[in-house]
């Protein structure tokens, strides 16, 4: 059945596209993403598994938690310095997307937590941090 809200994006993309969807639990956005028939790959937002190349894909809902496994700080084509970060989801796939907070304070190894909230701009998945890392100086 189809019906007609939402953008024409947000219909061409799909719920198999991994996107985030605000019907989530507890009115937070859920993050889908795509686990293979086949292998049982977690993949997010795409068409075939990376692994086996299988096209029956089921979509999952996402708890949401993840590890940041590399974040990079960018100064142009912006107003103020953000962050760019590739988070790997406790499911095992990878997203890109933005972590808040400070942008020189995110680091690899650190925790995040899906936010209620996305990039209005990039459409981009936002985290935050679960707990504060410490950090010995030296």
């Amino acid at each position: 059945m189809y019906h007609h809200s939402g953008s024409v994006a947000q219909q061409a993309a799909g719920s198999a596209t991994g996107i985030l969807d605000p019907r989530g639990t507890d009115h937070a956005e859920a993050m889908l993403y795509q686990r293979c028939n086949w292998c049982g790959t977690a993949t997010y937002h795409r068409l075939l598994c990376p692994v086996c190349q299988g096209s029956e894909l089921r979509t999952e809902r996402s708890e949401g938690v993840g590890t940041v496994r590399h974040s990079t700080v960018l100064h142009r084509n912006t107003p103020a310095a953000r962050n760019v970060s590739l988070i790997e989801m406790a499911e095992g796939f990878v997203v890109r997307g933005r972590v808040m907070g400070p942008p020189i304070g995110i680091h690899s190894g650190d925790r995040v937590r899906l936010s209620t909230a996305k990039d209005p701009v990039r459409g981009e998945p936002v985290f935050q941090l679960v707990d504060e890392p410490f950090r010995a100086w030296t």
